[in-house]
């Protein structure tokens, strides 16, 4: 399947993308709760190694939208593909243990040591390197293992965690990673610190990452492709600098208006 993707406004670069080769895809998918329409025929693809930011007001679609691919959330309509396979024909277990998954919270097992919260993966595929693995994912987001493996995620700092919760969902070197404002909560200078933490390891492993966020100036430092969403619906997808330039819709001009991107 070729052209532009139903019920978006994109680029011209995007429109003779090949859908087969997608990392993931999502066309037409609806979802409802109860009288509340949270996704109306929504289509959107990431390729191979791209970055995707989903932004948009609080119940706009984002987390509803980023769930479907790892079926926490089964669309009412519509198909989600992971690497080319309808997501409704997989093992949503197996499903989930193949992607990296960071949630807003970073949702690390409290009663655990950070070496067992980030083997968790690993230790699920059965994966005899798990403890090797562990370390690497420690490594890489910037905590050393011989000093934070045995400590429990009450003992460390809201960065730290968030820390934790990147390497947990890295440490079975997943092709994907799906990240749910996994900076939000935290102070400005430790959001700075792991948002170019997070795309230097996203281009070291060329990681796919699908990630919702609200900070449209963290969107434009981390992706390669912005989607703004309103309403459960695709307002424009774009590269940052043709969302920046050429503003799609008049809410997208108000999006950008009052909230400037920093060059």
């Amino acid at each position: 399947m070729r052209g532009k993707l139903p019920g978006t406004r994109q680029d011209t670069d995007l429109e003779e993308r090949d859908s087969a080769a997608a990392a993931l895809w999502a066309e037409h998918v609806s979802k409802r709760y109860g009288p509340v329409l949270a996704l109306d025929t929504v289509s959107i693809g990431v390729w191979p190694a791209e970055c995707v930011a989903l932004i948009g007001e609080s119940g706009s679609g984002k987390t509803t939208l980023l769930r479907c691919f790892n079926r926490l959330i089964v669309p009412d309509a519509g198909r989600v593909r992971v690497d080319g396979t309808d997501a409704a024909e997989l093992d949503a277990i197996a499903l989930r243990r193949r992607m990296g998954y960071v949630p807003q919270d970073g949702g690390l097992l409290p009663h655990w040591t950070v070496q067992r919260n980030v083997e968790l993966v690993p230790w699920l595929l059965r994966m005899t390197n798990a403890s090797e693995l562990a370390e690497r994912a420690l490594t890489l987001v910037g905590l050393e293992p011989a000093r934070f493996r045995g400590r429990a995620p009450g003992e460390l700092s809201g960065g730290e965690r968030q820390r934790v919760a990147v390497a947990r969902a890295l440490a079975a070197q997943p092709q994907v990673i799906l990240l749910d404002e996994p900076f939000g909560a935290l102070d400005a200078i430790t959001r700075a610190d792991l948002q170019i933490a997070f795309a230097a390891i996203r281009r070291e492993l060329r990681i796919t990452a699908l990630l919702v966020t609200h900070d449209l100036n963290e969107a434009f430092l981390l992706a390669d492709r912005i989607v703004v969403m309103r309403q459960g619906r695709v307002e424009q997808d774009a590269s940052p600098g043709q969302l920046r330039d050429a503003p799609a819709t008049d809410y997208v001009r108000r999006l950008l208006s009052r909230a400037p991107v920093v060059p």
